[in-house]
C-alpha cells in the first residue's frame, strides 16, 4: 500500500490534487473521473489512525479512516472551485457519517488537501454552500495526514462491476460530466 502525504515530486506544471470523501468511494470515483480536466483518480483511506489499514479494518470503525478519492486534475482546464461545486451535488453535505444507504464513520464527507494555497478556494466554496442550505454543513475540511491506497479490487470498481451498488446514480455522473464540458 502506498502512503501519500505530500505533493508528488516532479508533478507537471498545471496539475494539482485534492482528496474528496463522499460516502462509498466506488461511486465517488466514477462520478469525479468523468469531469473534464480530471487526469486520474484512485480510491483509498484518508486520515487513518492505523497505518496501512485494510478494508475490513476500516469497516470495523477502529481506524478513523474515511473512504476517499484522490483526484489529480489539470488546473488549467478545471478549477478547484468547480470541482468542489460538482462534488457538493453528489453528496448530502448535511449528513453525518452517512451517504445513501452507507452508514458509518468511513462514509463521512470530507475535503483533504496538502497544498495550503488551496485553503482559500476550499473555504470559499464551503461558505457558498453553507449559505445555500437551511441546515449546517458537516463536511470536514482538513489537511491530509495520510492516504493509503485501497485494495486493487476497489480501484475502478464500478468499471469492473457495472451493476455494483452506488448511492450516486449514472444520471448524476452523466450530468456532472456534461456540466464540466459546458464550462
Amino acid at each position: 500500500m502506498e502512503k501519500v502525504i505530500e505533493r508528488k515530486k516532479g508533478m507537471p506544471e498545471g496539475l494539482a490534487e485534492i482528496w474528496l470523501a463522499g460516502g462509498c468511494f466506488w461511486g465517488a470515483q466514477k462520478y469525479l473521473e468523468g469531469i473534464r480536466g480530471v487526469v486520474s483518480t484512485s480510491v483509498g483511506y484518508a486520515n487513518s489512525r492505523t497505518a496501512s489499514p485494510t478494508y475490513q479494518e476500516v469497516c470495523s470503525h477502529a481506524t478513523g479512516a474515511a473512504e476517499t478519492v484522490h483526484v489529480c486534475y489539470d488546473s488549467t482546464r478545471v478549477s478547484l472551485g468547480f470541482l468542489l461545486s460538482v462534488f457538493f451535488k453528489a453528496i448530502d453535505p448535511t449528513s453525518i457519517n452517512q451517504q445513501g444507504g452507507d452508514v458509518g464513520e468511513q462514509y463521512r464527507t470530507g475535503i483533504y488537501y496538502t497544498n495550503e494555497a488551496d485553503a482559500p478556494a476550499i473555504h470559499s466554496a464551503m461558505d457558498t454552500l453553507a449559505r445555500s442550505l437551511p441546515k449546517p454543513v458537516t463536511i470536514e475540511v482538513l489537511l491530509l495526514v495520510n492516504y493509503y491506497l485501497a485494495e486493487e479490487y476497489h480501484q475502478d470498481y464500478l468499471k469492473k462491476n457495472p451493476e455494483g451498488y452506488c448511492h450516486i446514480s449514472d444520471a448524476m455522473c452523466k450530468a456532472a460530466a456534461q456540466e464540466s464540458e459546458e464550462t
